[in-house]
């Protein structure tokens, strides 16, 4: 085994996001969130939605960032960073701030936090156009409240709201923010996993060098929440995209652009199989679900031509 691939090995770069928080045991999430941030570097400013990102890190009196951070509501995480960037044009335009050092800005928030409750923020920001770049950290549920269901909860998957039962669980498809997003016009979006960790970092700088706001929809695998083995977490990212329930894309200046191609998809139900929140389903729920993925996943590779 060559260890020099390794990608501890091949990333050796500062932390801004450290060890010693109080994420789960095989937490994707946070996973990603030190991919990210390893990406974002020095001189950014931090603006985190309220979520598990949020709890984890910022405990008094402790906390697990190395970068300037502020803590805002779910609802306004989009607006903060509307504010911190008009405010940081304004300190240069009055020569109180270097023009010639930048100031990347970053705000990020779950998936609740931006498909549900900050929505409307995030859509102003990008409509306005302000210069930031917004990262969604989906765990597909309201994980840090209790397992709730979001709007990016996928259709049959059961969470205490919408538990299994005398229904599938939940009803209502995913919502397709990177669309949403893609439906403002702004010169950059995609779609990254922890599973593909280069290729999250890559996508990380092509948003912050965008010229204008950007949005980067990660995939984050909850072990807690999906009641599967903190030591899968990795490999369910992985046949996420394997499967086309999760593709890897970027949508940049107005062209669609596949970032993993598969050759042949894993079957859902290979995805499925061993995640507690869909052991309820039956074969017919799962071949319903193949049919949406193939579906979707053929409609985006005839964007990507």
């Amino acid at each position: 085994m060559d260890l020099s691939v390794y990608a501890s090995r091949l990333v050796d770069v500062p932390e801004n996001f450290t060890p010693g928080h109080r994420g789960c045991v095989g937490c994707g999430e946070a996973l990603a969130l030190r991919h990210v941030f390893k990406a974002v570097g020095q001189d950014a400013i931090v603006v985190n939605a309220t979520g598990c990102m949020e709890i984890i890190a910022s405990a008094f009196p402790t906390t697990a960032w190395e970068l300037p951070w502020i803590h805002t509501l779910f609802e306004n995480t989009a607006a903060v960073a509307s504010g911190v960037e008009a405010a940081y044009k304004a300190l240069k335009r009055k020569g109180l701030y270097p023009k010639d050092q930048p100031v990347k800005i970053v705000a990020i928030g779950g998936d609740g936090g931006t498909a549900d409750i900050g929505l409307q923020a995030l859509s102003g920001a990008l409509e306005r156009g302000h210069h930031f770049m917004y990262v969604c950290f989906d765990n597909e549920a309201y994980m840090n409240t209790g397992v709730q269901r979001s709007g990016a909860t996928p259709y049959g998957a059961t969470t205490t709201t919408s538990p299994a039962g005398k229904t599938i669980g939940q009803v209502t498809w995913k919502k397709n923010m990177p669309a949403i997003a893609i439906a403002h016009n702004i010169p950059y979006v995609a779609t990254a996993s922890p599973a593909y960790p280069f290729d999250l970092m890559a996508k990380v700088k092509k948003g912050l060098n965008a010229n204008g706001p950007a949005y980067l929809h990660v995939y984050s695998p909850c072990p807690t929440g999906w009641r599967c083995p903190p030591d899968l977490s990795i490999k369910y990212a992985r046949m996420a995209v394997q499967s086309g329930v999760f593709p890897l894309f970027e949508y940049e200046n107005g062209k669609y652009s596949l970032s993993q191609e598969v050759e042949k998809l894993t079957p859902v139900a290979e995805y499925l199989k061993g995640q507690g929140r869909f052991r309820h389903l039956t074969e017919k729920d799962i071949n319903y679900i193949q049919e949406r993925v193939t579906k979707e996943w053929n409609d985006l590779k005839k964007r990507c031509e």
